[in-house]
């Protein structure tokens, strides 16, 4: 059992706990909800939740168990795909069901683990845990991702993202039909107030632009082309749903469980389609395309067929 305790600092007043927590003692922020919600943080002797405020100059006290740090295990994923491969990337077309990389509490596939387990050699830049990852997809979207196999390749594809130069364009089958059928959605995304594990549109959240063009629309559904300015977690998941046209199978953003069911889905519809950028040693724009997996073309026919 670890154990911190100190005065709140001024910094700090009005934050939330876990907000706090994270910052102070460089925990994640999902870690530092599971501790509040472990009953591990007092304020003043009064126990708090991940959600309450802290007050400057109150005396702080945490208890947590340290953790080990997660590592890349090596594991054959069948459904993996290599779009391409050179000395300084790897375009991989991602199954569902595979995280990017090792996390606290994901015991499941990663990306990492499975380049790792067809021998392949990836970047050391970045943490021991997500070397050469310079993107993510949720475990639930499949779809392309690169990832840097030099060092050359992580800090320029790292700066790619970071300064929107890169094309990503996903497509998503979504409840309904968005009004006006082509558009774009403004709206900044923060975590979610009463879920750890979720995120949300809210007032105080980071700027987040999601572009949307309707290519078929079906009965109870469209299916969408959508191209991200940025790439915050979930979303155009959030997006979505805000705009009250969750993602076809997406429970957790509010989808509709009697459409997933007539479609046969477990997961939400959401594909990373193409994925476009200069290539970190020729300089040249490149770009790659997916097909969609099995489950989300089954998906696709049912609702043509209606």
């Amino acid at each position: 059992m670890e154990s911190r305790s100190f005065p709140v600092p001024d910094g700090l007043a009005g934050e939330r706990v876990d907000s706090g927590l994270a910052k102070m003692l460089g925990f994640s922020r999902s870690f530092a909800a599971e501790i509040a919600e472990a009953d591990g943080v007092t304020l003043d002797g009064i126990q708090v939740g991940k959600s309450d405020r802290l007050v400057s100059g109150a005396w702080l006290e945490v208890n947590w168990v340290d953790r080990s740090a997660p590592v890349v295990v090596p594991v054959v994923v069948p459904g993996l795909g290599i779009i391409y491969d050179d000395d300084d990337i790897v375009v991989i077309d991602k199954p569902v069901g595979v995280a990017a990389h090792p996390s606290v509490g994901w015991d499941g596939p990663t990306v990492l683990g499975a380049l790792a387990g067809a021998g392949f050699r990836i970047s050391t830049s970045g943490a021991t845990e997500r070397a050469g990852i310079v993107h993510r997809l949720d475990a639930g979207t499949s779809g392309l991702m690169v990832v840097a196999k030099s060092e050359r390749a992580y800090t320029h594809l790292k700066r790619a993202f970071h300064d929107r130069e890169v094309r990503k364009i996903y497509h998503a089958v979504v409840q309904g039909h968005p009004d006006p059928l082509t558009g774009t959605i403004d709206a900044p995304i923060g975590r979610h107030p009463s879920s750890s594990w979720k995120f949300a549109v809210t007032a105080g959240g980071k700027p987040s632009v999601t572009h949307y063009e309707t290519l078929e629309a079906f009965p109870s559904a469209s299916l969408l082309e959508v191209t991200l300015e940025t790439g915050r977690t979930h979303q155009i998941r959030v997006h979505m749903q805000a705009q009250r046209h969750p993602c076809v199978g997406d429970s957790m953003y509010g989808a509709d469980p009697k459409i997933s069911a007539r479609l046969g889905l477990t997961r939400q519809w959401l594909h990373a389609k193409k994925l476009g950028f200069k290539h970190p040693s020729s300089g040249e724009f490149v770009e790659f395309e997916s097909r969609y997996p099995t489950d989300l073309q089954h998906a696709l026919n049912v609702l043509r067929s209606a």
